[in-house]
């Protein structure tokens, strides 16, 4: 799955992940799992994202990433702030009082934009991703992020040969074989869910399970350039 293909869904409007209000889990789970309203938010792939300001409004300052400059700018305009723009690293990196969001590919962050962050949030990055490139993606936040950081992940679970994705299904046993090497894992919730997507149920789904997790980084990982820190 090439970055055009997300470029090209902002671009025609092909949002249906983006969704209209704030996330339940959030609002259940976060104040618990990241009590301190000071600390710095990681939010991969983050779109337009209301849970963004959700967790703003509660004090934490908020770093996304996000390929589709369509989606980051309408961020902005939806909030009404006028962002400060400039180069950083290969990014077209926004920022306004709170927000800081770099525009370009996951995948080029390294460690030192993400060094003051103390906590993620993902809930629609993982499910975003095709099998092919869920090991790297899980292998890059290991790299990204300090031992100490909490995160909230939700993935969905769902029987993969009914639909083709995105969002993509991501069961138990994956989440523990992408995250369990750097990462405890705690599963917080697990629902199901079809009756209240009928756009799935109508794509051909018979389950539909959403899955929660606390996730907690353990231990350093290697790099090319040496063990983090």
């Amino acid at each position: 799955m090439e970055p055009e293909f997300w470029i090209e869904r902002w671009q025609r409007n092909e949002i249906g992940f983006h969704q209209d209000r704030v996330n339940v889990y959030l609002e259940q789970f976060w104040s618990a799992l990241v009590p301190d309203p000071h600390c710095p938010v990681f939010v991969p792939l983050c779109g337009k994202s209301q849970d963004m300001t959700w967790l703003r409004v509660r004090g934490h300052a908020v770093v996304g990433v996000e390929l589709s400059r369509l989606a980051v700018e309408s961020f902005f305009a939806e909030l009404q702030q006028v962002p400060t723009r400039r180069k950083v690293d290969g990014f077209e990196l926004f920022e306004s009082p709170g927000y800081t969001i770099y525009c370009g590919d996951y995948f080029a962050l390294k460690s030192q934009h993400l060094a003051h962050v103390c906590a993620t949030y993902d809930r629609a990055s993982l499910v975003a991703l095709p099998p092919s490139l869920r090991q790297r993606y899980a292998q890059h936040m290991a790299q990204l992020l300090v031992p100490g950081v909490n995160a909230l992940l939700i993935a969905l679970d769902y029987p993969a040969a009914q639909m083709q994705g995105p969002p993509f299904s991501v069961n138990d046993a994956e989440v523990h074989a992408l995250h369990g090497e750097y990462f405890a894992i705690r599963s917080l919730r697990v629902r199901e869910t079809l009756n209240d997507n009928p756009r799935f149920k109508d794509r051909g789904l018979t389950r539909l399970d959403e899955r929660v997790y606390a996730l907690h980084r353990t231990t350093a990982v290697a790099t090319s350039q040496g063990a983090m820190p």
